[in-house]
């Protein structure tokens, strides 16, 4: 049978407004692909707080609700709580998640709350203005460390992954990646596998996304595969950190 290569169901047909070179809607793509397959886009909410993902209620197709900066998981649990049937996921970039909202997603992942985290991480506050994150790289110039990330005095990028996999609460934490097709393909099938698992009421998903900002980096999209490829994933290494007992789940197309 033939397959074409068509739009999600689950997202908008609209312009995009992120930048040239921006992961975002690659991303995007795949979480509407995966609802799509699993046939949830009348079951799904979306939580998405400030930074580059405050817009990404104007992409998909299904119920999304804005949080405040970082208390995305705060709305997720409550919204999940109340209505455990639906599939709850909060989208964060890691300025928002790895700094103001670090206390909440570490509890939310600590108490084992069963909704899913989509994290983009690129190393650098996006729609703020390019700052220094709990995430950017040693050496890494950005508008607030213009002389490069000094870690004598800021500390190391924190391995948000590595983080919350280090909590007891069961877990399916993962980091990949979307800068080539072998890329979004892994990182597809493990947004399925955390999606599925929430059907299942298994565990809490964490899935990590190291990603690019060509924009606030400095450089073209080409120049920031590259650099992604050869400094963040050295220090941001793909695959699952941790999986829970239970892991029966049918891989993704």
């Amino acid at each position: 049978m033939a397959r074409f290569f068509t739009r999600p169901q689950s997202l908008a047909d609209r312009p995009t407004h992120y930048c040239p070179g921006c992961t975002h809607g690659v991303i995007h793509r795949l979480i509407g692909e995966v609802i799509d397959e699993l046939n949830l886009q009348g079951d799904t909410v979306g939580v998405a707080p400030v930074g580059c993902a405050v817009l990404a209620y104007n992409y998909f197709n299904f119920d999304f609700q804005e949080a405040a900066h970082g208390r995305a998981p705060a709305v997720a649990t409550g919204i999940k709580r109340v209505r455990p049937d639906l599939m709850v996921f909060t989208y964060q970039g890691d300025g928002d998640l790895a700094s103001i909202g670090m206390g909440e997603i570490v509890h939310a992942a600590s108490r084992g709350e069963k909704f899913t985290t989509i994290f983009v991480n690129n190393a650098v506050y996006g729609m703020t203005g390019g700052q220094m994150a709990p995430t950017t790289m040693p050496g890494q110039r950005t508008t607030t460390s213009p002389f490069g990330r000094d870690v004598d005095r800021v500390g190391m990028p924190i391995k948000v992954a590595e983080l919350l996999a280090a909590l007891p609460t069961p877990a399916y934490v993962t980091r990949q990646s979307v800068i080539t097709p072998k890329y979004i393909n892994r990182a597809k099938k493990a947004i399925h596998k955390a999606f599925q698992l929430q059907m299942r009421n298994a565990c809490y998903s964490f899935v990590e996304i190291v990603s690019t900002c060509p924009t606030n980096w400095g450089m073209t999209p080409v120049e920031a595969i590259a650099w992604t490829e050869n400094t963040l994933l050295a220090y941001y290494p793909l695959g699952d950190v941790k999986m829970p007992e239970v892991m029966e789940v049918t891989s993704a197309n």
